[in-house]
């Protein structure tokens, strides 16, 4: 069969609008970028790795991105991005060293600069404006420390507070989290009393054994301890998170299966909220608040489940929310041990799992907060994972909500 020219100009311009269109859907496929930090072996001498996953937007699936680098020191604890998600910063806690990447538009990590603790570091957070890193650190003695960031860079040490109960200064204290408002107005870090809660071993003292430390940012990055600082925070705090309005702080309670929930009050205080604290499943460990703030993700070590909460716009109040499933909670691999939304559509959530040596992936509802498995997960991964961080890729667009 033979083609007039105009034919021919159509059907070649009919191809052409096809192959555009499909190239386009293929650069809209990676929504985000997930980076996993892993043990990656048993040697302590051996050091950590981050795996890089794409994100794709329709179905939440992770597929390998760039290659897998090294966290620039051993066992890696923590991660954590600037807000401006140029910048990632990777705890390692058999060194005592926190590692600077530059993040590249395609989420290849390039290493930029390292500083040495002089104690084992647990958790990272960085200041709302990019400023100020923050890490808490410890075994026995829990310290919070502040660096200045310049360009993403890690500069010098601006201030650090010892984090000790009155009365109880010679405790032990084991630190496990920190978060960072999103305006930068306060940090605030969780710890635990070891000699006042120590299953399997002796207690030295009878003060109350889980605390939340809350600062207030001044100018300089001067921190001042906030009004009625520390609060106490039940049994073993192992997570904290604040939500994007600046208005609640939420605590997941390791030995009690509970998460804790707090309002901000004066723009630092911290006091607790009405009819909590709300159950969990077994031994929560870490929890994330969706970029919206609407609903909060808690993952569940022993149960190896993430617990999927509503919260109310107005009191911080989380009721939770049951999953297509019937059930409140939603099966993961074997031990989460970190948890993370998406910033770039908020539709999905994942879990990095210690013992599965895997990730899973959820699809969010951005209406019931509901969620459902996403394709083929759980998703390999290197050995031992302890944390997990999430990036938008390219210049989609990110969720977000107007701070009060």
């Amino acid at each position: 069969m033979k083609f007039s020219k105009l034919s021919q100009l159509f059907l070649v311009s009919a191809i052409g609008l096809l192959v555009a269109t499909f190239l386009t859907a293929c650069q809209l496929v990676t929504i985000d970028y997930v980076f996993v930090a892993s043990s990656a072996a048993t040697s302590t001498s051996a050091n950590g790795q981050i795996d890089t996953y794409a994100v794709d937007s329709q179905s939440g699936a992770l597929r390998t991105g760039a290659a897998t680098v090294s966290s620039g020191g051993v066992t890696p604890i923590a991660i954590a991005v600037s807000p401006d998600h140029n910048n990632l910063y990777v705890a390692n806690a058999g060194d005592k060293t926190v590692v600077h990447f530059a993040i590249a538009s395609n989420g290849v990590l390039t290493l930029k600069d390292t500083v040495t603790l002089s104690d084992a570091p647990a958790a990272l957070g960085v200041g709302g404006s990019g400023s100020y890193l923050y890490v808490v650190s410890g075994t026995t003695t829990a310290t919070l420390s502040e660096y200045a960031l310049s360009s993403g860079a890690i500069g010098s040490l601006v201030a650090q507070e010892n984090m000790v109960v009155s009365g109880s200064e010679t405790d032990e204290m084991v630190p496990t989290g920190v978060t960072v408002l999103a305006n930068g107005d306060a940090v605030y870090a969780t710890v635990y009393d070891l000699s006042s809660y120590n299953p399997g071993g002796t207690t030295t003292s009878s003060t109350h054994p889980g605390w939340v430390f809350g600062y207030a940012i001044g100018t300089g990055g001067a921190l001042t301890a906030t009004a009625n600082s520390p609060y106490q925070a039940g049994v073993k705090p192992t997570a904290i998170a604040s939500d994007p309005t600046n208005r609640f702080v939420y605590v997941t309670d390791f030995a009690s299966n509970q998460l804790i929930g707090f309002n901000i009050t004066s723009s630092t205080t911290l006091s607790f909220m009405l009819s909590g604290p709300f159950k969990t499943a077994s031994e929560p460990q870490a929890l994330a608040i969706d970029p919206r703030g609407k609903f909060l993700y808690v993952a569940n070590a022993l149960s190896s489940t993430v617990s999927a909460y509503v919260i109310d716009l107005t009191t911080g109040i989380p009721s939770s929310a049951v999953s297509p499933t019937g059930s409140a909670s939603n099966s993961t691999d074997t031990q989460p041990m970190a948890i993370a939304v998406d910033p770039a559509l908020g539709r999905f959530v994942y879990t990095a799992n210690y013992l599965g040596n895997s990730v899973s992936g959820f699809r969010l509802d951005p209406t019931a907060g509901t969620l459902a498995p996403t394709q083929t997960t759980p998703y390999p991964s290197d050995s031992r994972p302890t944390a997990i961080v999430i990036v938008p890729h390219g210049n989609h667009s990110v969720q977000a909500v107007n701070s009060y």
